[in-house]
């Protein structure tokens, strides 16, 4: 199986996955992945994560002119904002996964790291997870305000919107995305609980022992 058959397979299985476990919902959310020739495979525009043809993910060029497949999902700028400022990105996960745009709404969240430090996953998968404005989907500003970030977080938080997630592979990005929502469904389920999280010295220990990008 080619390169480009065997990545839209494998979009296409984890896309389900998420759609069956309602980390995503209708036509919401969509994944990109990078080809060794620096092309993009794309989630197409109003497609349901549960029920993709495989055949039908866009595939488009490094120019951002589409090869193959159906139109691409309208937050091809955001996905391509990861893969210009994270050269080490392979994937990228973006989800409207209910317990993480609820975290997004709550005044007291820290906008430089939203997910409180409550497990060492969390920290490890993560690292700190900024909370961007909202921004209308599809709006090119989203992508600027990652390029602000200069490449120094793997996750965002879309104020309103979502989470979204780089990895350097497919599995990778996927992962990180559940742990982001399950993350995110432990601080809301402990709000307002006074619950020990991890202090500086075990926050520093997991940052060291794993190597994890910690600004």
């Amino acid at each position: 199986m080619s390169e480009i058959a065997k990545t839209r397979e494998q979009i296409a299985l984890y896309a389900k996955s998420l759609f069956d476990r309602g980390l995503t919902h209708g036509s919401t959310g969509n994944i990109s992945a990078r080809l060794s020739d620096g092309s993009l495979l794309v989630t197409p525009t109003g497609s349901s994560m549960g029920f993709l043809d495989p055949a039908r993910i866009s595939q488009i060029s490094e120019k951002g002119e589409l090869v193959s497949g159906d139109r691409p999902t309208k937050e091809i700028p955001l996905h391509a904002a990861f893969y210009e400022t994270r050269h080490q990105t392979g994937a990228v996960v973006h989800l409207h996964s209910c317990h993480s745009v609820a975290l997004s709404l709550l005044p007291e969240i820290d906008p430089d790291n939203v997910l409180p430090p409550l497990t060492a996953y969390g920290i490890m998968l993560l690292g700190k997870v900024r909370l961007l404005p909202f921004f209308v989907p599809g709006d090119p500003a989203m992508g600027e305000a990652v390029r602000g970030l200069a490449g120094k977080h793997a996750a965002v938080l879309l104020a309103n919107h979502g989470p979204v997630v780089a990895g350097k592979t497919l599995e990778a990005a996927v992962n990180a995305m559940e742990e982001l929502e399950a993350s995110a469904k432990l601080a809301l389920l402990l709000r307002g609980a006074n619950a020990t999280a991890l202090n500086e010295d075990q926050i520093n220990q997991v940052v060291t022992r794993f190597d994890v990008e910690w600004t």
